[in-house]
């Protein structure tokens, strides 16, 4: 085996045709600035490579459901092993998914709750034990004489197939009747099922009148139902089933459970999940208070503007006509003060009476008995039956989130929340954080068969559980939907699941663990990829982090600049090495021969405060908290320790709904004031600028339509008569009409993925032959969107409309990424500068609250510089600056630090210190400061 990895010749993006040479089974970090190259060579070339190379290991057979890899544009590698890539990217968008199914630990706790769990009776909280077939036999006993029941074997439940066979063989046994997914049917007719759909089948044992004489029969018809269907009988009594069990029942009132096995505890299948919501927790609802535009506004001046109920449509000024006529209401009532049942009629319909409807027919106004199907109603139907992605959309905007009222968010049926160990069900173990789990499962006392059961099952917990403290996640709940997670959480669970599996000789590549995480529990994460090392693996890890640079084993540093000019290796070695190198900037700020400056004076507070009273969203404890106006506030804290909950679920939202007037759902807290000191809020988060690859940094800051409203001013332009609209990819003109403007055309592939090809017509240019025959300086449209930000810079220099929004973008570190770069392929961080440079194009008025969410994540020290100039820019300008930030460069810099805490989950959510960063550094409580301190000397 080769004791390095050899690359020559990677051409790959902006890469200069480098050679490198990385040490195996070592730590090795890949810095520099943003955009220098450092992505490029570890996933683009490294780990494309290795990928390709296992893939076409594969059969022919394998290798046609994997499709064709790219092969990256370098000369030669050797010396690689099979690669694994831990990225950034949210971990599932599917609301089933949660922390606890991700890692595979809640697949544990379903075994170790179906070996060791104790049901519990839900009517006398008694322990419940299996249940014989003469007290089923007592319970049905207890009908009333007279009533008509139905013996059913449950023969198939919650399974997929036709079974023409098990029918058949049914009849042949002699059995008539079989009630199949809840309809009765004869089993001579024809039946045929929908393979594809899960199906219960209940087989008709017997029907029978409750009568003193009837025990024997029973008995014999309850004892065949049991034997066919594994000791679960069903009995129908006036159109209610009940579910009996020889497995599990209580002694006291016979409450019964069928056989407790690990699927029970599944949100994800029939038997588990609560039948109400499907096992989400949650139902979408149509909100009233959504639908509801303006409740100061009568139904026909647009209180209510849903998909076709505009008080300007037909039908809508009808139904609202003749509700108002049925009551003797006025129709020009606002709708805050119409009585409530004439609202309900209008929101939820007449419930099937008929109403006086009087509208146009051939000219002549008809009045007609018609129901009222009701808004709500309407919308909800019109949601399920059409296809139309634009129609779900728009009726989707009135919908909200509210918790099942069957299971109250635990998602499973009762059967499984009954299910104890220690007095907790499986739900209320996951909801606790997973510090608080390992604490329980540690203090677990069991007898010696249930030790040796579930002894194997404890272990892998407990290695789970310790593998997620040990990356900085001891705060979460195994009950957090997955999707909710930040890219930085989500990377560090997968990289706990990849120490888990215990594989060696494997290549892992990491794109900046570091996000996200405390300086307290960088030292953990650092610890776990050293662990992963120690397995005989190489780690190669894409970071800015300092103490990630100094523990390295190996550094490699690309660069010197972003984009074109960057992509060379301008050091590799120790730190030593990455030091003495004079073309590092890295270098540079490691020796300390750059830094970023401590202020000499920290800006006065002489604004006036936002103050927030009782917050008390997720973890924070009922806090009171004041952030100054005018100032740079760092909201600072160990990981879960409230930051966001405070800032995005309250401050935002709030200050949203009363300066943006819009209608975002709020956080809990009590009271806010001080929000009359500014004009707007401005969240500048890290989603996508768009959700296709039609959008771009040029459409996003509207620099496209300046550039395209230039190009219709060519002589060539003029002399075609083109307008602006001709140079735009989304409409007819001129685009490319084989692609319609996408570049790319998609090939369906039925039962294989879909395949995306550059289109062969205009080559990917999106644009057709003429359009692109109009040049500005000898440059087409498209050639323009190719351009970097850096050269568009120069290119448009003496178009001041043009060239200050191109400006903008090039300060805040985006000057390597294409002005026509898709924002698909944009990183939350490059997203995020690209709304801030956006932002800082546009007029200040001077009383904005701009928001921003780790600004610095993907930002190289060189690169925070810039970051925090364009800070101080926006400050000076009178603006107020909140930050929720970890970069301890970026907090010795603000005014004023708000720090949560004390620790993560359910021990943060309180404040623990308030102040200049000088006075949180002298602050023994707060962990910020402790770490703070070395950097204000």
């Amino acid at each position: 085996m080769l004791k390095d990895i050899i690359i020559k010749g990677a051409r790959e993006n902006n890469l200069k045709n480098i050679d490198v040479t990385i040490p195996r089974n070592k730590l090795v970090v890949f810095t520099g600035v943003s955009g220098s190259g450092k992505s490029t060579l570890a996933f683009d070339t490294i780990f494309a490579e290795g990928q390709r190379r296992y893939i076409e290991s594969l059969s022919s057979y394998a290798r046609m459901f994997l499709g064709q890899m790219h092969k990256p544009d370098v000369d030669f590698i050797e010396g690689l092993s099979p690669s694994i890539s831990i990225d950034q990217k949210t971990t599932s968008h599917n609301p089933r998914s949660t922390v606890g199914t991700v890692t595979e630990i809640y697949d544990y706790l379903r075994l170790l709750y179906a070996h060791i769990g104790t049901p519990y009776c839900p009517n006398c909280n008694k322990p419940i034990s299996t249940q014989t077939i003469d007290n089923i036999i007592d319970q049905v006993l207890t009908l009333k004489e007279g009533t008509k029941i139905v013996i059913l074997s449950p023969v198939v439940r919650g399974k997929k197939g036709t079974f023409a066979k098990e029918l058949a063989d049914y009849l042949k046994e002699g059995y008539l009747r079989v009630k199949i997914d809840g309809e009765d049917r004869m089993l001579d007719e024809d039946i045929v099922l929908d393979k594809n759909i899960k199906h219960n089948i209940y087989l008709t044992i017997d029907r029978l009148i409750i009568k003193p004489e009837m025990h024997t029969r029973l008995a014999e018809s309850l004892e065949n139902a049991l034997k066919l269907s594994n000791g679960v009988v069903i009995v129908e009594a006036d159109g209610n089933e009940t579910l009996y069990s020889t497995n599990h029942s209580c002694p006291e009132c016979g409450y019964s459970i069928e056989e407790i096995a690990p699927r029970l505890f599944s949100f994800n299948t029939p038997f588990g999940a609560c039948p109400n919501c499907s096992g989400l927790g949650f139902k979408q609802i149509i909100d009233e208070t959504k639908l509801i535009k303006d409740p100061n506004l009568s139904l026909i001046e647009g209180a209510i503007s849903a998909s076709g109920w505009a008080y300007d449509t037909g039908m809508g000024n009808m139904f609202y006509r003749a509700v108002a006529n049925k009551y003797g209401v006025d129709v020009n009532t606002p709708v805050k003060d119409l009585p409530k049942e004439v609202l309900n009629t209008v929101l939820y319909g007449t419930k099937g009476e008929k109403i006086d409807v009087t509208y146009r027919y051939k000219g002549e106004m008809t009045t007609s008995k018609m129901k009222f199907e009701g808004i709500i109603p309407n919308l909800e139907r019109r949601y399920r039956e059409t296809n139309s992605d634009y129609s779900k959309a728009e009726i989707s905007k009135y919908f909200s989130e509210v918790e099942c009222s069957m299971c109250h968010g635990k998602r499973l049926k009762q059967d499984a929340l009954n299910v104890k160990i220690k007095k907790l069900n499986i739900i209320e173990l996951t909801d606790l954080s997973v510090t608080r789990i390992l604490e329980f499962i540690d203090s677990l006392k069991l007898n010696k068969t249930q030790e040796q059961i579930s002894n194997p099952i404890l272990k892998e917990i407990k290695a789970r559980l310790n593998f997620l403290i040990n990356v900085g996640l001891g705060y979460l709940t195994l009950s957090r939907t997955a999707s909710t997670l930040s890219g930085g959480e989500a990377q560090r669970i997968r990289l706990a699941t990849q120490i888990g599996s215990g594989l060696t000789g494997v290549l892992y590549i990491l794109d900046e663990p570091s996000i996200g995480l405390h300086q307290r529990d960088n030292d953990r994460l650092l610890a776990t990829l050293k662990n992963l090392r120690d397995l005989d693996n190489t780690v190669i890890v894409v970071e800015h982090d300092e103490d990630t640079i100094r523990s390295a084993d190996y550094i490699v540093d690309i660069g010197p600049y972003a984009g074109v000019n960057g992509g060379e290796v301008v050091a590799s070695g120790t730190v030593k090495d990455i030091i003495n190198a004079p073309r590092s900037i890295t270098g540079k700020y490691l020796s300390g021969q750059l830094k970023i400056n401590v202020p000499d004076n920290r800006r006065p507070i002489s604004n006036g405060y936002i103050e927030i009273k009782g917050a008390r969203q997720n973890n924070l404890k009922n806090i009171d908290v004041s952030i100054p106006v005018g100032v740079i506030t760092a909201i600072t804290g160990v990981s879960g320790s409230g930051k966001s909950s405070l800032i995005n679920e309250i401050l935002y939202p709030a200050s949203s709904n009363v300066l943006n007037r819009s209608n975002l759902a709020e956080g809990k807290y009590k009271s806010i004031k001080g929000l009359e000191k500014l004009d707007k809020v401005i969240n500048i988060d890290q989603s996508p600028i768009g959700r296709t690859p039609r959008s771009n940094p040029a459409t996003y800051t509207n620099v496209f339509n300046d550039i395209r409203e230039l190009f219709s001013k060519t002589p060539d332009a003029k002399e075609r008569g083109y307008n602006a609209g001709r140079f735009s990819f989304n409409i007819p003109g001129g685009r490319c009409e084989n692609c319609t403007g996408g570049g790319i055309n998609k090939i369906e592939m039925f039962f294989l993925p879909d395949v995306y090809v550059t289109c062969d017509v205009c080559g990917g240019k999106r644009y057709n032959k003429e359009t692109l025959q109009v040049k500005y300086k000898g440059k087409n449209i498209y050639d323009v969107l190719d351009m970097t930000i850096e050269e568009a810079c120069v290119f448009f220099e003496n178009v001041p409309k043009i060239y200050n929004k191109l400006k903008t973008l090039n300060d805040v570190g985006l000057g390597y990424i294409k002005l026509g770069q898709p924002a698909t392929e944009l990183s939350g961080g490059e997203a995020q500068r690209v709304k801030l440079a956006t932002e800082l194009s546009k007029r200040s008025t001077g009383k904005s609250l701009y928001i921003l969410d780790e600004p610095t994540t993907g930002l190289a020290m060189y690169d925070v510089d810039k970051l925090i100039k364009i800070l101080n820019r926006l400050v000076a300008n009178g603006n107020t600056i909140v930050v929720i930030e970890h970069n301890l460069d970026v907090i010795k810099i603000a005014d004023y630090i708000i720090d949560l805490g004390p620790e993560g989950g359910e021990n943060g959510g309180q404040i623990v210190a308030v102040g200049t960063p000088e006075q949180i550094a002298k602050n023994d409580k707060s962990i910020t400061g402790k770490y703070l301190k070395s950097y204000l000397k």
